[in-house]
């Protein structure tokens, strides 16, 4: 008999209740009021926008954060065709760094929350929570424009951590590629992502080891590489559940069949210079299969 009930099922597939969808709104409020407030920022083009899986509409009950991206418009991280320099195309070099633009960031948000809700991580600047949000994770960014050929490119954003590595990322292509697979299948997409997020946290609860490489993140881009049929063509949570287990676990098993499984932008692949291995996801299908008693 299988550990969770088709119920519990459809129960972990729901989000936050209203009560911590408020508190994560007003989080993203008060980021955006921070910002707007700041004299060293008021005359930056940014954009203040939510990411991550509350902006994406898959956080899952009582373990809800807000990750809030910060983009700065004015000064650009580029990625140019080989062969080619910022001349080609008009780019000239900024004289407000990114590390400067961070500092600016953090004081605006220290002005706003004061010192004691605010630190400064290596990746984000944190907000702690108090009775009207919860926990908040600040990333400024700059605009990252790519080119993939010489006339075509996407624009999506980059960072620098406090330890030097540079993170690109496309939060926004995220979000409109979740709706369109959530719509192709019967708002299932975002729902089953929900059940595996609240699995994971369940396997942890229950003293199973599971690897810190196993992400949200990583776990709703593996359910983006599920086929639609899968979501549309059974009936209940249970079959959707174990035939997608079934499907990426088979489809982990030799690396060339995984190699060009994307993440949900798919503007990056999803095992390349990823902390996270092929291996990693099909060692954890299993354990999770296994939990599940299936």
């Amino acid at each position: 008999m299988a550990k969770f009930t088709e119920n519990q099922l459809n129960d972990y597939r729901y989000p936050p209740s209203y009560t911590e969808e408020q508190k994560l709104a007003n989080s993203e409020t008060q980021v955006k009021e921070a910002i707007k407030g700041s004299s060293a920022l008021r005359n930056k083009t940014t954009k203040t926008f939510g990411q991550g899986s509350y902006a994406n509409d898959t956080n899952v009950k009582n373990n809800s954060d807000v990750d809030i991206n910060v983009r700065l418009d004015a000064s650009i991280f580029v990625q140019l065709p080989n062969g080619k320099t910022d001349a080609d195309y008009g780019y000239s070099d900024s004289n407000y760094t990114f590390s400067a633009y961070r500092q600016d960031v953090y004081h605006a948000l220290v002005d706003y929350f004061g010192s004691k809700y605010v630190k400064d991580n290596n990746k984000c600047i944190t907000i702690l929570p108090d009775s009207t949000r919860v926990e908040t994770d600040v990333v400024p960014t700059l605009k990252f424009v790519r080119y993939d050929s010489e006339t075509a490119k996407v624009e999506g954003v980059k960072f620098i951590s406090n330890s030097g590595q540079s993170i690109v990322n496309f939060p926004l292509q995220h979000i409109e590629n979740g709706k369109w697979k959530n719509s192709q299948t019967q708002k299932r997409f975002k729902r089953l992502t929900r059940i595996y997020r609240r699995i994971r946290y369940k396997m942890i609860d229950d003293g199973i080891p599971v690897g810190d490489n196993i992400t949200s993140f990583l776990l709703e881009c593996l359910v983006w590489n599920v086929p639609n049929s899968i979501f549309n063509d059974y009936d209940n949570w249970t079959d959707r559940l174990k035939e997608s287990i079934r499907h990426i676990y088979t489809k982990t098993t030799n690396v060339e069949d995984c190699k060009n499984w994307g993440e949900v932008s798919e503007l990056l692949y999803l095992f390349v210079g990823r902390k996270w291995s092929v291996k990693d996801v099909n060692d954890y299908m299993l354990q999770m299969w296994n939990y599940l008693e299936y």
